[in-house]
């Protein structure tokens, strides 16, 4: 009786947007000597689009954060979703602790920054095409530096409106969304201004980023 050779198991099939092609070159020269990998790589959220309609889901999907036509949560729940629930994770140059605290709750892969070594990268993908998550211990690191190096003068409530004026939400919408009065969003904003000494409202949205308080 013959015996039946157990086959070898097919590469992790991994797509890596970013609009950067000197980056996508130096992976893929990488990759090229990394058996178990096979790397398909895109330029722009929509020419992902088309790789998913062109090849189907993918092991491992990680867009660059910073890339024309990324916008942030919402992209990154649509290319989940075109994935059938697969993996999708986030490449970028320097995470903020909003950033790091939004693709964790959203359901990201994981966060690789842009100075991973290639030798990381790999294992990174691996790791996050098994189905973990894959947030360096740097960033974690860093991030909690940052928090206690400021302790934020703003309240809860305060931090919620700044929030929201940071993805650029008029007063009465942020009443809505919150549930208060604009009259009530309108005092908090000033309270903002106030706290983080500037005179209006794109000043304290430009300063809270420059703190990382968003």
């Amino acid at each position: 009786m013959m015996s039946q050779e157990k086959p070898e198991s097919a590469p992790l099939s991994v797509l890596i947007a970013d609009d950067h092609t000197l980056i996508l070159e130096i992976i893929g020269l990488i990759l090229e000597g990394t058996p178990d990998i096979r790397l398909t790589t895109a330029i722009s959220i929509d020419g992902t689009r088309e790789q998913l309609k062109k090849n189907g889901e993918f092991d491992l999907i990680l867009l660059d954060l910073d890339m024309p036509g990324m916008n942030g949560v919402e992209t990154l729940k649509e290319i989940t979703a075109l994935n059938a629930g697969r993996p999708v994770g986030i490449i970028t140059g320097g995470p903020t602790p909003r950033v790091v605290e939004e693709m964790t709750r959203n359901g990201a892969a994981g966060l690789v920054p842009k100075t991973t070594s290639m030798k990381s990268l790999t294992n990174a993908i691996r790791f996050m095409a098994a189905g973990e998550r894959y947030f360096p211990l740097e960033v974690i690191q860093e991030n909690k530096a940052a928090q206690r190096a400021f302790e934020s003068p703003l309240s809860g409530r305060e931090v919620s409106v700044l929030n929201l004026l940071a993805d650029g939400m008029p007063n009465r919408e942020i009443g809505d969304s919150l549930g208060l009065a604009e009259a009530t969003v309108k005092m908090h904003v000033k309270s903002i201004c106030r706290k983080l000494g500037v005179t209006n409202r794109t000043q304290a949205v430009i300063q809270a980023r420059n703190l990382k308080l968003t």
